[in-house]
């Protein structure tokens, strides 16, 4: 029997309007025999039935709804879910390289799946789907074949609901570094220490659309990560691209990937600290035709809000000195807690600041394999802008 949440008078107004979480100051009542990650039934302070999910009392998030139905949540709850999202998938195209499965986005809070190709990742970042791992591995085995999967649980996320930090093998061996192809580019990823699960397929439509702005242009990117938006430069026609990061081992990568794709003699790689980078050489008054930035996520909670924003402003203050008039300046933010608006916001002061004027030429968000769900802030998380600096 499924435990019991009552939760306090009001607080069921975000669950139907779509959000699955629950906080543990909105409960008033727990009454759950069994441990935590225990499936539990949550019920309004009138009784009223609001949903299932998975409880975990070592976390802030107490509950993460799975459903709105009083449905059973087992093996084949998952498989069906699964199902669904790879249906969802094909249907919009994507059936190479795509995010499976995207956690709440598709309705299974907690749970992240990467295909490349024949190869899957996961990630569990929850207890409640911890505990389902091995019914999700055999959904994927029934409904994908793939030729391997591999857990990247070694996200710090994970310590916040009691879970070490793990990664290996779901399946038998297989190399955990191979190429995959996108936009007509090959890359290789790794899967096993890359970052997050290996590679960033959310900007590969973002990658695509710098093609105009980078053609004959002297280019200078920072947070290159393993060249991704380099090898499009190059690729696209980029009279040459200066490429920053701080891992030896990304840049290492980087360097393969514009190699693999012939574009080498068009790319540079410096290993350094892109901040320190972008201060030194605006002071010294270097200029580009295109400054690219693709920076990590600069806040993981809501006290690292401030020092984000800090962030942000300061690396496009910097890029927004060193382009030349007509340039473009090409930027991200991957920070959920950065909504559309506030990151628009920081660049218009980045641009004041810069005394230089600018015009929105494009914004995009992710691709549709990560769809957003308007209800749940946090899946729409990806920024993509592109300025013309005059």
């Amino acid at each position: 029997m499924a435990g019991k949440i009552i939760l306090k008078k009001q607080a069921e107004k975000r669950l139907l309007a779509g959000h699955p979480w629950i906080f543990a100051g909105e409960i008033a009542s727990e009454q759950v025999s069994e441990g935590p990650g225990a499936i539990v039934d949550v019920f309004s302070s009138a009784q009223k039935f609001c949903g299932r999910g998975y409880w975990n009392p070592q976390s802030q998030i107490r509950v993460r709804l799975l459903t709105l139905k009083p449905e059973t949540v087992d093996e084949d709850f998952f498989f069906q879910r699964i199902r669904q999202c790879w249906d969802y998938r094909k249907r919009i195209g994507y059936t190479d390289n795509c995010r499976l499965v995207f956690a709440e986005a598709d309705q299974l809070p907690g749970l992240i799946v990467d295909k490349f190709g024949d190869i899957v990742v996961i990630q569990t970042l929850a207890l409640g789907m911890d505990r389902w791992k091995s019914a999700i591995v055999a959904a994927i085995q029934d409904i994908l074949h793939p030729a391997g999967i591999y857990e990247r649980n070694d996200a710090p996320v994970r310590e916040l609901e009691g879970l070490p930090q793990v990664k290996g093998f779901l399946s038998q061996p297989f190399p955990t570094t191979f190429q995959i192809r996108e936009n007509g580019l090959s890359f290789w990823v790794d899967v096993a220490n890359g970052q997050k699960t290996g590679y960033f397929l959310d900007q590969h439509m973002n990658r695509q659309a710098i093609a105009p702005f980078v053609k004959d242009a002297e280019i200078l990117e920072a947070f290159c990560y393993t060249g991704s938006f380099t090898c499009h430069a190059a690729a696209f026609g980029a009279r040459h691209v200066t490429a920053i990061d701080a891992s030896a081992d990304a840049l290492q990568l980087a360097r393969q990937n514009a190699a693999l794709n012939g574009v080498a003699t068009s790319c540079s790689f410096v290993e350094a600290n892109a901040f320190d980078v972008l201060k030194q050489w605006a002071a010294e008054k270097r200029s580009y035709d295109v400054v690219m930035l693709d920076p990590p996520a600069f806040a993981k909670s809501r006290q690292q809000i401030q020092s984000a924003i800090t962030g942000y402003k300061e690396i496009n203050l910097r890029a927004l000195k060193m382009i030349r008039p007509g340039g473009f300046l090409i930027t991200s933010s991957c920070t959920n807690l950065i909504p559309a608006d506030l990151f628009l916001q920081i660049i218009r002061q980045a641009a004041a600041d810069a005394k230089r004027q600018i015009r929105q030429v494009l914004f995009h968000t992710q691709p549709p394999d990560h769809p957003i769900v308007w209800t749940i802030e946090s899946t729409a998380y990806l920024k993509f802008l592109i300025v013309q600096v005059q």
